[in-house]
């Protein structure tokens, strides 16, 4: 099955493959280290327990796992992007905390935002208009039929990394007509992304290796968990 982005992601890295050292399938979060240590977020369930090669991944390659992320099963949909992450050699601006240029970015402007994100509160105050679109909807959200409605009307359009696991990642960047980031430790930080519409890239790289995998082996939820073992970078086209 050919999933554009994905393919794409994939073709750009396939000469810098590596072998896998490890990898961790945690609660929240999975991990894959083969060049690099790359993360994804695990939206599995009981229901994907059924995962292709499982007990022998560690005898693939990183492009080999790296296919995964055209699963439909989210496990190993989570551990495709993991990988991809884990060939990228991350570049960027480190340091910048994406929340903050937001309050920056978006004082009166209309905002979508794909995923509920912290400070929400305060960047409401500051938009002209914020809706917050997302699968389980908190209070005051939309449910994610609503993007076909409020993506194209912002002006900044935030779409959490976690729907390139999902695959709605081409749609929402299809509908977004506002200045597009996409934010999250499952970003890959890849140029490859800007060629489909996306303005600016928020993403991780991973630290402290060691200390990255332990903490998703032994159930790390919240992003402020895994803080120590991480630099936030942003890549601008």
């Amino acid at each position: 099955m050919k999933i554009k982005i994905i393919d794409d992601l994939i073709s750009d890295l396939n000469d810098k493959d590596h072998e896998i050292r490890d990898i961790h399938v945690g609660y929240s979060w999975i991990g894959v280290l083969s060049k690099n240590c790359g993360i994804s977020k695990n939206f599995g369930s009981l229901h994907h327990y059924k995962i292709k090669d499982l007990g022998r991944l560690k005898e693939k390659t990183a492009i080999n796992l790296a296919g995964y992320a055209k699963s439909w099963n989210m496990i190993e949909a989570g551990l495709g992007v993991a990988a991809i992450n884990s060939l990228i050699d991350v570049k960027g601006k480190k340091g910048i905390n994406l929340l903050d240029l937001l309050l920056e970015k978006g004082d009166g402007k209309k905002i979508t935002m794909i995923g509920h994100f912290p400070r929400i509160e305060e960047l409401r105050e500051k938009a002209d208009e914020l809706w917050v679109i997302e699968k389980n909807p908190q209070e005051g959200d939309l449910p994610d039929i609503a993007s076909e409605y409020f993506v194209p009307k912002a002006d900044i359009v935030v779409i959490t990394s976690s729907a390139i696991i999902n695959k709605s990642i081409e749609r929402l960047l299809e509908l977004s007509n506002g200045y597009t980031i996409l934010l999250g430790p499952s970003t890959p930080m890849s140029p490859i992304l800007f060629d489909y519409g996306v303005d600016l890239l928020a993403g991780i790289k991973v630290t402290d290796e060691r200390l990255m995998m332990e903490k998703i082996a032994q159930g790390c939820g919240m992003v402020r968990q895994f803080e120590d073992a991480i630099e936030f970078v942003v890549m601008e086209r």
